[in-house]
């Protein structure tokens, strides 16, 4: 991990011709933000005394409490490589503050620490690998993004099938020359849908990276003439993208998910820890699956998960345990999609877990047979729950939870139900295609 001090900032931006720093923040809703100042303004920025008018922001203030301040991570300075090597162009990810000096509630950036914070006072690290999969999809004379492509590419294919290889390759020499430890990188089942992995990391340097991955992953693709969407489900009939998560806490330098004298290699805290992730599940939805579009992936038969259940072996359930224990023992949510606030995503994941910690709950147990192809009365019997089917389904749950309440905060809690309430009552008055195509004619 990168330690840097002002004086390293100092020193890089005038080593490396820096003509530009981007300051760079999240909304609630997972959107980069940023504002662009010169280097003559790098002193001011470094002493936190960068304002700007949050009630611009959506979700954060109202305009008469509007100043708020941008403390940057001197941590996370970066230069774009995709970016001139004259008069460079840098960044830093920024909390954000109010004007009496104490972090604002509504920083997705800042529930994400506070709930690190906790599991630290537990005496765990977080660690967490995403798997973050996306589509490449034609620009259209227009200039604006469209769901085409001419590949008919599938999971694995290589090029000439894998019309995005060249692309893909680009996205991941871009994301090592910026610090990422790149694990894997392939084409995924649907065609033009593409998967990068990136190393295991804390909790808050995975969210940062997911942010910048989405940033450098949309900026290549448009070089090579295509739009990357991050969108769950732009196309009927073929798989959508998720964004599955694995988890592990460490404490001593120790994996505290395994235990190689239980029969499975998982420790007591472990099946705590799922059995947290479990008892949230449908409450947490709103937060990993944020959009409209997000419930038409989490159907059955395109590999999403729609059952809370938890396996070893099995992929049909809502948690997985991959394979490989001792370090690399963890938990795989399969649920989430590349879509949601990963600030706000990891935050409840990982207070979920804790609570189930906490409680000692314990999970049901494991199940081994594909879920999709059990009946309604076997799920019924195995008391197998399923994750909400739809946006307003999710935020009745998320609603209803105390416990989301208070670890997004109030103010966060608030504001991101109003504003997906909104966007699921426009999405309801919406008369679509499919529907005018079935009955205009015949009704």
């Amino acid at each position: 991990m990168k330690q840097y001090t002002k004086k390293d900032i100092l020193r890089l931006v005038e080593e490396e011709d820096v003509e530009f720093i981007r300051l760079q923040f999240t909304d609630m809703f997972g959107n980069f933000k940023n504002v662009a100042v010169t280097t003559s303004q790098l002193e001011k920025v470094l002493n936190n005394k960068y304002m700007f008018d949050g009630s611009a922001i959506e979700g954060f203030v109202r305009i008469e409490e509007s100043d708020m301040y941008l403390h940057p991570d001197l941590n996370t300075f970066e230069i774009f490589p995709w970016r001139p090597q004259h008069g460079k162009v840098a960044r830093f990810i920024c909390d954000v503050y109010r004007t009496d000096g104490t972090p604002f509630e509504g920083d997705p950036r800042y529930i994400l620490k506070r709930v690190l914070q906790e599991a630290k006072d537990l005496g765990y690290t977080f660690h967490v690998g995403p798997e973050c999969e996306f589509f490449l999809f034609d620009i259209g004379e227009d200039g604006l993004p469209t769901t085409k492509t001419r590949e008919k590419g599938c999971y694995f294919d290589v090029g000439p099938m894998d019309a995005g290889e060249n692309a893909r390759r680009e996205m991941v020499l871009t994301l090592e020359e910026m610090g990422f430890e790149v694990e894997a990188s392939h084409h995924e089942v649907a065609p033009a849908q593409h998967e990068i992995d990136f190393h295991y990391e804390d909790g808050l340097i995975t969210a940062d990276n997911i942010m910048t991955l989405r940033m450098a992953v949309r900026t290549i693709a448009r070089r090579h003439g295509m739009h990357a969407t991050f969108m769950p489900k732009p196309k009927s009939g073929v798989d959508g993208s998720g964004m599955h998560i694995n988890m592990s806490l460490e404490k001593d330098g120790m994996n505290c998910f395994y235990d190689p004298n239980d029969k499975l290699g998982l420790s007591e805290v472990a099946y705590q820890f799922i059995a947290g992730l479990m008892h949230h599940a449908e409450s947490m939805t709103a937060i990993t699956n944020p959009l409209v579009n997000s419930y038409k992936r989490l159907v059955p038969g395109y590999e999403a998960p729609v059952y809370i259940a938890w396996s070893l072996v099995n992929r049909s359930p809502l948690i997985r345990i991959p394979d490989g224990r001792e370090e690399r023992t963890r938990v795989e949510l399969r649920s989430p999609d590349s879509a949601t606030n990963p600030y706000l995503a990891l935050a409840v994941c990982l207070a979920a877990g804790l609570d189930g910690i906490k409680k000692k709950m314990s999970p049901p147990k494991g199940v081994d047979k594909n879920i999709f192809s059990m009946s309604d009365q076997e799920r019924l019997a195995m008391e197998i729950r399923n994750l909400p089917g739809s946006l307003g389904e999710a935020l009745d749950e998320l609603e209803k939870s105390e416990f989301m309440r208070e670890v997004l905060g109030n103010h966060a809690f608030l504001t991101y139900i109003r504003a997906k309430r909104a966007e699921w009552s426009q999405y309801r008055t919406q008369v679509s295609e499919w529907e005018i195509d079935q009955y205009l004619n015949r009704i």
